[in-house]
This record gives structure tokens, C-alpha cells and sequence, in this order.
């Protein structure tokens, strides 16, 4: 049974050349890129062309990327970094969303056990955070702002450009977590104005294991690890070279290929919605439907359904749900919460992502499958 991979949100396969640029630093060119010999200086200039490459996919300067381990350690340092500098003298504010992903909503709630505030923006039923309610959220001791530049779950686009601009009225620093929109969507730090953007680089054909920290110039952090002096001492650890490498090569074919691919993606998109809705017609919900969305990203509701239920009869597709089960039954996600969805309609809803793979038949095949599972249960 061939598997129909529509899961792209949640991770991504290596792109094509990829792992050929990785493999000659897991096999011949093993050297520190801190050593000074030959095999050291081979693996600092690839890191270093990798950084450039990075860098020329966001629009920042060369020095402005920091390599993490992942999106995780990117939004952990963005966040802990900005707040606890002069730690535990200074206090402060943090505001960020109900739509955002664990990996910046667990280091503010850990941020506010150690005594900081933190205020929680709502959003709309399209999943679209209003700036003029992060201008009223603001206060004199809000130190950064953290808004995510897509919802992974929805797909819904934020207007970052505007909730930066406010930030910058009030000489606040702005975070954005861009983990579903670097190589997806056009993502240059500029235009978006911000202070820090974090790249995952799993969710760009990159490997997992390692990501980037946009840290504009005159930004200081606080390390949250302390050891050599890698990375500006803002992650000290001996460099990951070849996934450093895979993540430079990943960002170069992004940025050759990312117009043709945003128009390809949204075809594909529309494409599955248009089947699915022919099938059911004004009984599918497109979740965010009236707000800017990925172009990769479809996040539907099946009524009268459960949305475990529906994939389980459909064991070819790899795809999400908007519940998860757990010992008390089914646990809405944060993001449909948000947008405030039931638990009943949350539990029929389905998050399908298409990515560089992806084909028409397999487009035509996953539909007919999920018409096929709904009409079964219903």
C-alpha cells in the first residue's frame, strides 16, 4: 500500500540534493569547524556558506542568523533571551497569542511561573490575530511581542507587518515564530520589520535537528547555555555541520523555487478543496477561509464525524486531526479553542498540507479516499 504523504506542516522530507551537500560532511570532511587545520577550515567555510544561504532566503545580513537545533531552541532563546537579560533584577512583560505553538506557549507560561507577566492575545474565528488588540495589550514594561507569521494547524497568515509597526511605535522588540512560512512564502525580515524570526529547518526539506534564530543587529540576548563561545556565545556547542550544510542547501533551493512552488501548492489546495466540496457541499467548513492563508494548507471540517475516526478508516493518508485523544476523551487543539469551536465540530476537522511531492493523483486519490470514509460513517 503506497501511503499519501498531505502532512507537510508537520514535517517535511529532504528536498532533492539535499542529502547529497550533507553527505561528504558525514563521511569525509569530519573536522571542528573551531580547529584551524585544513579538515576545520573545509567545515567552518560550509557553515559559513550555509549561513549566507540562510540569510539571502530571509533578506538578513550574514551575521544576523544564528543556527540552533530547531524551531524549539529558536523560540526558547528568542523569548529567555529577551526576558531574562539582568535576570533577576528586572522584571518585565511578555505578550504573545492563543495560536501559538507549544514551542512558544510552554516558555511563556515557564516565563511567567518565574514571576513575569504575561498577557495572552485572543484572535478571530478565521484564526487572525487583531493588531489593535496587541496595541491595547501593550503596557510601559512590555519588553517583547511574539506572534506567530502562520498558524501550523489553520494556516492562517498574521499581519506582522502591522503588529511590528506598533512595536516599533512604543520601542518594542518584536518576535515571530516562522517555522510554517520560511520557504513556503515569501519571508523577508525587512518587510516584516521584526527583531527575531525563528526558522525550522524540518519544515523547509531540511533535516530535523536544526534550525535558525534571526537576531537583528544591536539585539542582545541571554544564552540559556554557557560553555565556548560558538555562535557569539549565544549557543555554545561544538556546530552540527552536516545538518548546518542541509539546512544551507534547503534554503538555497527555497529561495530559486519559491514563486513557482507558492502558485503549484495553492493549485494543489484548491484543487482538493473544490473535490470535497463538490461531494458535500455546503456541509464542509474551510476553517480561516476569509483570512490569508498558506498556500500548502486546508484545514476542513467533516460534520458529523470524527475526524480519528475518518483517518483510521483511511490507513494509505497521512494527514492531522484538530482533537487529540487522551485519557479524558478528546482534547480540542489550542488553535480551534481560539477560534472558538466546539469540541464537537473540533473533532471533525482535518488538516491537510501538501508539499514539493505532491501530485495531482495523489490530490485526486486522497479526496475520493476521505469522501469515501466520510460517507461510510455518516
Amino acid at each position: 500500500m503506497r501511503q499519501i504523504y498531505l502532512d507537510y506542516n508537520a514535517t517535511t522530507p529532504l528536498a532533492p540534493g539535499v542529502a547529497d551537500a550533507m553527505l561528504p560532511f558525514l563521511k569525509e570532511y569530519y573536522g571542528n569547524p573551531s580547529s584551524s587545520h585544513a579538515l576545520g577550515r573545509i567545515c567552518h567555510e560550509a557553515m559559513e556558506d550555509a549561513r549566507g544561504h540562510v540569510a539571502a532566503l530571509i533578506g538578513a545580513d550574514r551575521d544576523e542568523v544564528l543556527f540552533t537545533s530547531g524551531g524549539t531552541e529558536s523560540n526558547n532563546l528568542a523569548l529567555q533571551g529577551i526576558l531574562m537579560r539582568d535576570f533577576p533584577a528586572a522584571g518585565g512583560h511578555l505578550i504573545t497569542t492563543a495560536l501559538e505553538h507549544p514551542a512558544v506557549a510552554e516558555p511563556a507560561r515557564h516565563l511567567a511561573r518565574l514571576g513575569y507577566d504575561v498577557t495572552v492575545v485572543g484572535c478571530d474565528g478565521n484564526a487572525l490575530v487583531d493588531p489593535d488588540d496587541i496595541r491595547r495589550a501593550l503596557r510601559s514594561d512590555t519588553r517583547l511581542v511574539s506572534v506567530m507569521h502562520a498558524n501550523n494547524e489553520v494556516g492562517t497568515v498574521q499581519m506582522i507587518r502591522e503588529i511590528a509597526a506598533i512595536c516599533r511605535e512604543h520601542d518594542v522588540l518584536m518576535h515571530t515564530d516562522a517555522a510554517q512560512t520560511v520557504g513556503k512564502i515569501r519571508v523577508k525580515v525587512d518587510e516584516l520589520n521584526v527583531d527575531l524570526l525563528t526558522i525550522a529547518g524540518h519544515k523547509l526539506y531540511a533535516p530535523k535537528g536544526i534550525g535558525a534564530l534571526f537576531v537583528r543587529q544591536n539585539v542582545d540576548l541571554e544564552p540559556m547555555l554557557h560553555g565556548a563561545g560558538h555562535e557569539k556565545g549565544l549557543r555554545p556547542g561544538t556546530e552540527n555541520v552536516p545538518h548546518i550544510v542541509g539546512l544551507g542547501a534547503a534554503s538555497l533551493l527555497a529561495a530559486r523555487h519559491l514563486e513557482s512552488q507558492v502558485v503549484r501548492l495553492g493549485q494543489l489546495c484548491e484543487r482538493m478543496c473544490g473535490l470535497l466540496r463538490e461531494a458535500l457541499a455546503d456541509e464542509l467548513i474551510v476553517h480561516g477561509e476569509a483570512a490569508p492563508r498558506l498556500p500548502n494548507t486546508l484545514s476542513v471540517r467533516f460534520p458529523r464525524v470524527n475526524g480519528r475516526q475518518l483517518l483510521a478508516r483511511i490507513p494509505e493518508l497521512c494527514a492531522s486531526t484538530g482533537a487529540a485523544c487522551h485519557s479524558r476523551g478528546e482534547v480540542v487543539s489550542a488553535t480551534l479553542r481560539a477560534m472558538g469551536l466546539t469540541a464537537t465540530a473540533a473533532q471533525g476537522t482535518i488538516r491537510l498540507s501538501v508539499g514539493w511531492p505532491t501530485t495531482d493523483d495523489e490530490v485526486d486519490r486522497a479526496a475520493e479516499l476521505l469522501i469515501g470514509a466520510w460517507e461510510a460513517l455518516v
